[in-house]
């Protein structure tokens, strides 16, 4: 299911750095790597859409403060400081609820690699699978990564190495990856 996302079909020209067209072109091209990186992340596809959707809200809120060639940026670490907000929100209501027992599902009918993958992704730490997936999936920068999830360099660099070593460790231990 492909998300949908709003777009701005005013004629008014707002003053600011942004302007509807610029704005609606930030739609266009990064939309769908927004939502694949949260997807990635979460593995439901509501709640990455209704996260993307925020992040085009909130950068559609400070059009006047956000310039055109940091719209990519801007949606990235919006989209990842709301999908944090979140996951907190989710264990904080787990807390209070009552948890019926660990329930454990393991499943070695793997269908292709990708899935294998995947899991190994899904088990990583939250911040270890956010810097992966930026890096690996989105293609940015150490610099922008750290810009994003407001780490340093450095950081950002000892995350995706521990992460890298942890998928490694984890496919390479598979009897049935191939």
């Amino acid at each position: 299911m492909k998300p949908s996302f709003v777009l701005i079909t005013t004629d008014t020209f707002l003053k600011g750095h942004m302007t509807i067209k610029e704005y609606n072109k930030t739609v266009d091209l990064f939309a769908d790597g927004v939502f694949r990186f949260i997807l990635k992340n979460l593995g439901d596809s509501e709640s990455a859409n209704d996260i993307v959707q925020e992040a085009f809200v909130r950068m559609w809120d400070k059009h006047n403060a956000v310039e055109f060639e940091k719209a990519k940026t801007y949606l990235f670490t919006s989209a990842y400081h709301i999908m944090i907000d979140m996951i907190r929100k989710e264990k904080n209501k787990k807390k209070y609820s009552e948890i019926a027992g660990h329930e454990r599902f393991v499943n070695n009918d793997f269908s292709d690699l990708s899935e294998i993958l995947g899991r190994a992704v899904a088990r990583l730490p939250e911040i270890q699978r956010t810097v992966v997936m930026l890096r690996d999936y989105e293609g940015y920068s150490y610099e922008e990564i750290g810009n994003i999830t407001n780490l340093n360099e450095s950081q950002v660099k000892v995350y995706i190495y521990r992460a890298r070593k942890t998928l490694k460790q984890y496919i390479g231990s598979m009897d049935v990856v191939i």
